[in-house]
């Protein structure tokens, strides 16, 4: 059914169809028999698939990244639809409208989204309302914090640590991102001074997990120098990774720049990963997030040391069927590999 009605939705401008799906998610929030249907379809539930990480459990090792929920409208539908986690986000303290449009661009040939969207999103103090009404949560949360385009890089740690401060009582974790291509200079806070700022003074502010979000676009030396620097100084994992600024890899790049996600991000986000989790597994919690589209790649993914994997543009060109169908898949993967369950397998390959 996702096939006909994708040739609707690809007929719109890209924002314009994630505003409606945002809007028919909404709208399911009031219609008990459509959230009935809805979770009957998707939601996959097996011990074998739960995990207790960061003192809470995850149903399953799905999750939807940040971006799609920028303001946390919607978190109880993403777990009807069967994820067994959410990040919200990213949320900057003050309300910001992104970057100039157009700055979304479906590379349908490749699968892949080319964004600049620049952290649009409605400000921490309306994101916080948004969440608060729909507590307690039945899954873990995630918020994805960053700093706003017009705070500059030296005012940047103010802006990171109230966010932490903000959210710390409702987050199950904090994602400190400061890998997004779509904020000018933002990447040059991808450095160990600032990391060990950041991650000293807000471990001051809260006993919550506090993650690090990482960019595919430097060297593999200093993706895993960076991630081991920043556990030394008081991350609880790493999540990688974010789009790449690599336009090379589509036929089509789109002059308006940002990052490329999707298919075409998946073989340089694993590589990144697997550097990673081969300096780190055992010692961190590590997310795998980039070019995920299947219960194959989660599997990949989670034996390379991934605990959790985070899935988004694959969403968009396989509709909401593909979470049960991974949650569905890595249960006879399990079988057919003879592992008890999901913890079995994180970090066999290393």
């Amino acid at each position: 059914m996702y096939n006909s009605i994708k040739k609707i939705l690809f007929k719109l401008e890209p924002e314009i169809a994630h505003t409606l799906a945002l809007g028919y998610l909404k709208f399911m929030h009031f219609s008990p028999l459509c959230r009935i249907i809805w979770k009957s379809n998707h939601v996959v539930k097996s011990v074998r698939l739960e995990q207790n990480i960061f003192g809470a459990t995850f149903p399953n090792p799905v999750g939807i990244g940040a971006g799609f929920d920028k303001n946390g409208e919607i978190v109880p539908e993403m777990f009807l639809s069967g994820f067994g986690f959410t990040e919200i986000g990213t949320v900057t303290p003050k309300h910001q409208e992104g970057n100039f449009k157009p700055r979304l661009y479906r590379h349908i040939q490749e699968k892949s989204l080319q964004n600049a969207m620049g952290f649009n999103n409605i400000g921490a103090d309306k994101v916080l309302e948004n969440l608060r009404k729909d507590m307690p949560f039945t899954n873990p949360v995630g918020i994805n914090i960053g700093k706003n385009k017009t705070t500059p890089e030296n005012k940047a740690l103010e802006d990171y640590l109230f966010l932490i401060k903000k959210f710390e009582q409702i987050a199950t974790y904090l994602v400190i991102n400061i890998s997004s291509p779509n904020t000018p200079n933002l990447r040059d806070l991808q450095n160990e001074d600032f990391v060990k700022k950041v991650f000293s003074e807000g471990k001051k502010l809260t006993n919550k997990p506090i993650l690090l979000k990482i960019a595919p676009d430097i060297s593999l030396e200093n993706a895993v120098s960076l991630s081991r620097f920043a556990v030394e100084n008081g991350a609880d994992g790493i999540i990688a990774t974010n789009t790449t600024t690599d336009l090379s890899l589509v036929e089509n790049p789109q002059d308006f720049g940002g990052g490329l996600s999707g298919e075409v991000l998946k073989e340089k986000s694993f590589e990144i990963f697997d550097a990673i989790a081969k300096e780190l597994f055992g010692k961190t919690i590590l997310i795998s997030v980039g070019g995920i589209d299947s219960a194959e790649e989660a599997y990949r993914r989670l034996r390379a040391g991934a605990s959790l994997v985070q899935i988004y543009t694959s969403l968009i060109y396989q509709g909401s069927g593909l979470v049960p169908k991974i949650n569905k898949g890595l249960l006879k993967i399990l079988h057919r590999d003879g592992f008890s369950t999901i913890s079995d397998v994180i970090g066999v390959d290393r």
